[in-house]
């Protein structure tokens, strides 16, 4: 059999994490790549106890649900999410097998190929992959430590007239960013202005690291859900567990009900078990807002331990800013140094990365990496950062010889 596939698919790239991962299971290598939440921390017990009550309430539990998910669960997140500003109802909710389906599902209603996405850069890379399996052109507006600069993302609709426009502005994959609440608004205004869809993707904005602190979405910054230029998506990954894959969208009735209509030719809904399992866990004596501080706390310690090896001599000429919140931090080796380069060696030595060029729109920056810090415990990273030392030194042997 000669097998053709897409043209769209053609063009699909394979996860430059998802890779790595595959490197580092069942071996020795220890992996500062993937996204990985600490496993040590996961609610096992109140979760255990969650689905057994599920499965206290009769055979009805398995069968088919709606597509736009539970409604108690979206209940529950709707009520999380007037805490943040965002005053929705279920019906203006969808629950996603994790909110990878929800970039992937709001691509398919909205997006046409040869239609134009404009993103940060660096940014999300799965979102690069599902962006480009569209044959949609991404083109990235300068940002700084603030965000996305106004002036170039006005100069950037003006001269490309994008469809949408890609952001995770509170603790960004990969770089750890949080813009300001001057650059929220004035991303809002002008897409709003211009007619262009905000996909506002928020996965690690729970996990903020001085609780004092206050990152108001765009989502709630505009008149919302009916007519709003936002559309909104989370997850439990980051703050549950990442294996119940349930995320969630919320946006304007019209847009809810397409994103339906997409899912149900996608999968008909998400795990409704694992949906109603997250309902009776919310809906119990445990304390999803007591263990996201829980988290934090334990990942702003990881972050710093981290951080203070990556300021020992060996690693002198790399530059990387502390995060105020999320799982990674980025880090800039000296010019003329390649991370993929770095990236085989290290790898060799039994170690790994995630080279930052897979997170480019355009012309990557080689000399970059992203460092994932919650999943590794102190001695783990110790030895992670020991076996990078020495494949940095070699690599500097290598460059002056």
């Amino acid at each position: 059999m000669e097998y053709t596939f897409s043209k769209l698919m053609g063009q699909a790239k394979s996860s430059a994490v998802r890779e790595i991962l595959k490197l580092t299971q069942g071996n020795s290598v220890i992996s500062f790549a993937g996204g990985l939440p600490a496993e040590e921390l996961f609610p096992l017990e109140p979760i255990r106890d969650a689905y057994a009550r599920v499965f206290t309430k009769g055979k009805g539990v398995l069968q088919y649900n709606l597509t736009e998910g539970f409604t108690p669960l979206r209940a529950k997140i709707a009520e999380r999410m007037a805490k943040k500003g965002m005053k929705v109802t279920p019906d203006e909710m969808i629950l996603t097998t994790g909110s990878q389906q929800s970039i992937d599902l709001i691509a398919r209603v909205y997006l046409d190929e040869g239609d134009t996405v404009l993103v940060e850069n660096p940014t999300y890379l799965a979102a690069l992959q599902v962006f480009q399996s569209r044959g949609v052109q991404v083109l990235a507006v300068e940002s700084d430590e603030e965000g996305m600069i106004t002036e170039d993302l006005k100069a950037k609709i003006a001269e490309h007239k994008p469809k949408m426009v890609y952001v995770v502005p509170t603790f960004s994959n990969p770089t750890g960013r949080v813009w300001s609440v001057e650059r929220r608004l004035g991303a809002l205004a002008t897409c709003k202005a211009a007619n262009v869809l905000i996909l506002e993707d928020d996965p690690y904005g729970a996990v903020q690291f001085d609780g004092s602190e206050t990152y108001p979405t765009i989502f709630s910054l505009d008149d919302h859900p009916h007519g709003s230029a936002v559309v909104y998506t989370s997850t439990f990954s980051k703050t549950v567990a990442p294996a119940l894959r349930t995320g969630w969208v919320i946006g304007d009735p019209q847009v809810i009900r397409m994103l339906a209509r997409a899912k149900q030719s996608a999968d008909l809904h998400s795990s409704a078990t694992d949906q109603q399992a997250l309902y009776e866990l919310l809906a119990g004596s445990f304390s999803l807002d007591e263990h996201i501080e829980l988290i934090s706390r334990n990942y702003e310690e990881r972050m710093r331990f981290m951080a203070g090896l990556l300021r020992a001599p060996e690693f002198s000429g790399l530059r990387f800013i502390e995060p105020k919140g999320g799982m990674f931090i980025w880090v800039e080796l000296p010019e003329g140094m390649n991370s993929e380069e770095l990236m085989k060696l290290a790898v060799a030595r039994g170690v790994a990365f995630v080279p930052g060029s897979s997170f480019y729109a355009g012309t990557p920056r080689l000399n970059t990496l992203r460092m994932n810090y919650t999943h590794t415990d102190r001695d783990t990273t110790v030895l992670g950062m020991e076996r990078l030392k020495a494949a940095l030194a070699e690599l500097t042997v290598t460059q002056q010889g």
